[in-house]
């Protein structure tokens, strides 16, 4: 999906929830202005701001950044659907196929030094992570966790949580959460 289509895909989605551009604003605590910017295309949303917004409107980030009529049950390694996050330096991309499922798997991928979100963040649902490649600081709740190749955790995604790389290569994880979050 072309990056032009991520406001779009937002005003669509408030219109359709009957929501104003005030609603919304106020419940991600942004500014109207700065909202319809956003549905303009005119600024690009931090993923702390996407997420709030896909909060606010009851959808997973993923659903302004895919378009579900293009179902197939393969997802070819080039044709993954992907959000990138310049200013946290991540990648995530959707395994699955699309978001209307009763849970999303993605690939995540993290630069040495850098997290997820700079605070720990929840959401509704469970979480299974496993890391493929790299070490991996998991910060759930007041609890911290470290995993290596190989390891897994599973944790419920309503305490707040938070991942960081704390080796010296490229962090490659993939989670499973239910329900469809991203």
């Amino acid at each position: 999906m072309k990056n032009e289509q991520l406001g779009e895909r937002i005003r669509e989605k408030r219109r359709e929830k009957g929501m104003s551009l005030q609603d919304v604003s106020k419940k991600i605590g942004k500014t109207s202005s700065f909202l319809s910017q956003v549905e303009r295309n005119l600024v690009e949303p931090s993923i702390t701001s996407l997420r709030e917004i896909a909060r606010v409107l009851e959808v997973p980030i993923f659903y302004f950044l895919i378009d579900d009529k293009e179902y197939d049950p393969v997802v070819r390694r080039e044709k993954r659907k992907t959000l990138q996050f310049p200013d946290y330096k991540l990648t995530f991309e959707l395994l699955s196929p699309d978001l209307n499922r009763k849970m999303e798997v993605l690939e995540g991928r993290i630069p040495p030094g850098s997290f997820t979100c700079p605070q720990p963040l929840a959401h509704d649902g469970e979480e299974c992570t496993l890391v493929i490649k790299g070490k991996m600081e998991i910060q759930i709740g007041d609890k911290v966790y470290y995993l290596e190749e190989g390891d897994s955790i599973y944790y419920y995604a309503s305490i707040p949580h938070k991942i960081t790389n704390v080796g010296e290569e490229e962090l490659v994880f993939v989670s499973s959460i239910t329900p469809p979050h991203f």
